[in-house]
């Protein structure tokens, strides 16, 4: 008899990472790391694990929400999932009451990447492969069924994402090989959150330079005479040749944004995350335009692939900073990063929280292969 998914356990984990202000920043001043995690339970015992991310309140409406959408996958053949699982994305954002709470934005975008992601973990453990090698093995028909093209296509085409697929197919083993060597890099913001002192920051970075890291990210917008003091401290600690970036996480208007980078544009960032409202995507791409040779980055806030495609259609975007838990896990993930392979935009994921660099490993991967 075929398993079936018989049912789902939701946990509201938290951490109190406000005591010691790690994760803090200009719009997060004090921040509770947390996950609401799920567990599927198919009726063969197998199992599938997959979180959304919050900072504290509002958890416990992100694990309601993950129940409500099970319902929509209660009882159904797990096998039948897996077969389609671009028809199985669009059952589980596509439900029209559901939708109307939020259509792919919102509590239940962030219910439906948990969702996702423990449907995609349960499809790996049944294939007996990870989730990047799962997808990066796909035929390029294959992964370019996985997207829902209704509102990208006119930025990108089905046909012509899968003939970009094809013509770098010949490269995937070799691509493969190389990251099983090699690895995958990283950038590091351990040292640069806000409420951190200067002594702890200088002692964090020299850390991290001993590791043999070279891309460092620090938090501004809280005060700008304080993150210039901070932003030459850093630059003294890293040197002249290593990359530092600096993220407002959104606490700036546009021209705030403009008149701040132009005066942290002394210590050669190399980007500027999230420097306004993520939804404003003509502010975005006036900030890009006036602050330029910085460059400007963003994503984790950006409800979903819609809003991505638009940002590199007005050239607001230079970086594409994709979440797991933001957008509705590996099958929305990937439409954006083919639209920014089109576009020409390196991806480079926002990660960091309770389970986000474990997840988004996965697809940076993808990415690469």
């Amino acid at each position: 008899m075929a398993s079936k998914l018989t049912s789902c356990s939701t946990h509201d984990v938290r951490f109190p990472t406000s005591r010691l202000l790690d994760g803090s920043d200009a719009m997060n001043l004090a921040p509770d790391y947390s996950a609401a995690y799920v567990i599927l339970h198919g009726s063969d015992g197998s199992t599938g694990h997959g979180m959304t991310f919050t900072i504290g309140r509002g958890n416990e409406i992100c694990c309601a929400a993950i129940e409500a959408i099970f319902e929509l996958l209660e009882g159904r053949e797990i096998d039948g999932l897996f077969s389609d699982m671009g028809a199985t994305w669009r059952l589980v954002t596509g439900d029209s009451q559901l939708r109307w709470t939020g259509p792919e934005k919102g509590v239940i975008h962030l219910a439906a990447a948990a969702v996702m992601n423990a449907l995609w973990d349960m499809y790996s453990k049944a294939s007996g492969k990870p989730v990047w090698r799962l997808i990066a093995e796909m035929e390029p028909a294959e992964q370019v069924a996985l997207v829902d093209w209704r509102y990208l296509a006119d930025a990108l085409p089905p046909e012509e994402a899968r003939e970009r697929l094809e013509d770098k197919a010949p490269g995937r083993a070799a691509r493969i090989a190389r990251m099983e060597a090699e690895g995958y890099p990283a950038y590091t913001t351990s040292a640069g959150w806000l409420g951190y002192s200067d002594e702890k920051m200088r002692s964090l970075i020299r850390d991290a330079l001993s590791m043999g890291w070279t891309h460092f990210k620090m938090k501004v917008g809280a005060n700008i005479e304080d993150d210039l003091r901070r932003a030459a401290l850093i630059r003294e600690e890293i040197g002249p040749d290593r990359y530092l970036m600096m993220d407002a996480n959104q606490v700036w208007g546009v021209e705030e944004a403009i008149a701040n980078m132009k005066r942290l544009a002394a210590y050669d960032p190399w980007w500027i995350e999230e420097p306004t409202s993520p939804d404003d995507i003509l502010g975005h791409a006036r900030i890009a335009r006036e602050i330029a040779p910085i460059s400007v980055g963003t994503g984790e806030h950006c409800h979903n692939a819609v809003m991505f495609k638009q940002l590199m259609q007005a050239d607001a975007i230079r970086f594409v900073q994709v979440d797991s838990c933001r957008l509705a896990g590996p099958n929305e993930i990937l439409a954006v990063m083919l639209m920014a392979e089109k576009f020409g935009l390196p991806v480079c994921p926002h990660a960091g929280g309770v389970g986000l660099c474990e997840l988004i490993q996965h697809m940076s991967i993808v990415d690469y292969i």
